[in-house]
């Protein structure tokens, strides 16, 4: 059975309240926090002698800071951020936290990225990220959304090596969102590459390419963190099947999304999986489907398995150098399906907004007249590239 967090009602209705109405706590009396409860189990982090909790905090971390020492005191602290995430205000937010508290700053695990492809914007983005969250290390630094492994050129291996040594970063990786599996594959070679964190669950672990690529970053020793582990949250394509999926897992005692969260869990391999969670009522929820220990049964799979054959149409699976190769001019189709996600899946429309500004206007305008039929035709998850994208640029642009 799981194991309820322990808040009390009345920092409940603070935490769900104060987030209703987007109001921010800029002071808190640590008195008013609940008592400590169970916190969440942990895991070696490949091999670099590190232990994380199995579930760390993404995204923005744009919180009150009530709701960040609850999830500290839940044992949730692997916190995940970026430079660019809400124009710096994430980084800027877990400084304020750290200033609140700063006897946490040694509990947490503290990750940023850079999408930075040179030495000197990393260096850049690195110590402004330090000032922002007024700390002299992060313990993780990430690049950012890395499509090839030449981008880990050896410029980048020298830069890790100098700012270990400096006590600005104790271990260094990447995300991947795109071309995942070779990104994976090609990094287990490195011998340098500490930690990565990409796109997996109950969608993608299955494939023998997703499988081989994680057997090989385990054998290296590089930490692997889970992000998207929703596989897209629910799909309006799959009504009924989501509704059955949602009847099953409830009658053993938890959600659709938990028993998503579980199905990555149960991979060894995973050290930690990276979610966004914007409100108490998520953040309580993922806690509890840490701590439930009832593991998913051959059915449960099965349903699960059932449910993203049924909706692999309306899902990248971030296999991009497919179908942007079938294209007459470059086009960022695996960039613009993340961003898509984030608005229609995720529900966060001005993330999507932000994300898809980001792409120059001068591609938009490219990627609104493309012909896409041939990345249609190469695509394996037989999407509706073209439909899809207009529908976003006009959607969100």
């Amino acid at each position: 059975m799981p194991q309820a967090p322990s808040v009390t009602r009345r920092d409940f209705l603070k935490l769900t309240g104060a987030a209703a109405v987007g109001s921010i706590i800029s002071s808190i009396d640590p008195a008013a926090i609940a008592a400590e409860p169970t916190p969440v189990p942990t895991r070696p982090f490949g091999k670099t002698g590190i232990e994380v909790p199995i579930l760390s905090f993404g995204g923005s971390l744009h919180l009150p800071q009530l709701m960040l020492r609850q999830a500290v005191l839940w044992g949730v602290t692997y916190w995940d951020t970026a430079s660019s995430y809400m124009g710096g205000n994430s980084e800027t937010r877990i400084g304020k936290y750290f200033t609140a508290f700063p006897q946490d700053r040694p509990k947490i695990f503290l990750v940023t990225k850079s999408h930075s492809l040179t030495v000197a914007g990393m260096s850049a983005d690195l110590d402004e990220s330090l000032r922002r969250m007024k700390t002299e290390y992060v313990d993780l630094f990430f690049v950012h959304s890395v499509g090839r492994i030449d981008e880990m050129d050896d410029a980048k291996r020298r830069w890790c090596e100098k700012k270990k040594s400096e006590g600005k970063i104790r271990l260094f990786g990447f995300s991947t969102h795109s071309n995942m599996e070779q990104c994976l594959l090609d990094a287990s070679g490195l011998g340098w590459i500490d930690a990565i964190m990409m796109s997996y669950n109950y969608r993608l672990m299955h494939t023998d390419a997703m499988r081989r690529a994680v057997d090989a970053c385990a054998e290296a020793g590089i930490g692997l963190t889970a992000m998207k582990t929703q596989g897209g949250g629910a799909l309006p394509s799959a009504g009924e099947a989501e509704r059955e999926m949602a009847d099953r897992f409830l009658a053993k005692g938890f959600t659709v999304g938990q028993a998503k969260l579980k199905a990555v869990w149960e991979d060894r391999r995973i050290a930690s999986i990276c979610s966004e969670m914007p409100n108490m009522k998520l953040l309580m929820e993922n806690v509890s489907a840490a701590l439930n220990r009832t593991r998913l049964s051959d059915i449960d799979r099965q349903h699960l398995q059932r449910y993203a054959q049924l909706t692999r149409s309306s899902y990248c699976t971030g296999c991009a150098r497919i179908c942007e190769s079938a294209l007459d001019a470059p086009a960022p189709i695996g960039d613009a399906m993340r961003f898509l996600m984030y608005g229609r899946s995720y529900g966060d429309r001005r993330r999507a907004v932000h994300q898809f500004h980001r792409i120059p206007e001068k591609m938009r305008r490219i990627m609104a007249e493309l012909d896409y039929t041939r990345a249609e035709q190469a695509c394996p998850q037989q999407m509706t590239i073209g439909r899809l994208i207009r529908e976003g640029l006009i959607e969100f642009t």
